[in-house]
């Protein structure tokens, strides 16, 4: 049982839990941070990417996959979001069959409040927790894993070529 599996070595998984546990602290950190303003962290991920995007708006499709979630996801996210009249949706006009989220006026007023209240949070739980070069080092690294899975998004046992 187990023969062909490359067992992770002491540090190895030393390396792997601290990462796991600290990456599920510092979401549950930045969440709540957030929460007390009134936004949870996924709502604020969508609605900074919409603000960064050409006239503030994507597809949802789009969106999806620059913030790492399902469409349902986004969409349901979305749907919360338009209650509180911070997105809309539209049909998209290429294709009628995509739906376009746009940030409103209102939704630019509320991120650029909720921005300040994230950047603080981050600074707080990750930028100012670590050195500057172990802060250039995780971005590196977080790079790699993020280079090797779109290569290969089944994440393949050994290092696969470059793209």
């Amino acid at each position: 049982m187990g023969e062909d599996v490359r067992w992770l070595s002491v540090e190895e998984q030393w390396s792997w839990r601290a990462y796991l546990r600290a990456s599920r602290e510092l979401d549950a950190a930045l969440d709540r941070d957030l929460e007390c303003s009134g936004i949870s962290l996924p709502e604020y991920e969508l609605l900074s990417m919409l603000s960064e995007a050409d006239d503030d708006r994507l597809r949802m499709s789009t969106l999806a996959e620059l913030i790492v979630q399902s469409r349902s996801r986004v969409t349901h996210t979305a749907a919360r979001l338009e209650r509180r009249g911070w997105v809309q949706r539209t049909p998209a006009p290429e294709d009628r069959r995509g739906v376009v989220l746009e940030l409103t006026d209102d939704g630019r007023a509320a991120i650029e409040r909720f921005a300040v209240v994230h950047v603080r949070s981050v600074r707080r739980h990750l930028v100012d927790v670590l050195s500057p070069a172990q802060f250039h080092a995780l971005g590196e690294a977080m790079q790699a894993v993020r280079d090797a899975y779109a290569c290969d998004p089944t994440t393949p046992d050994e290092p696969a070529a470059p793209c």
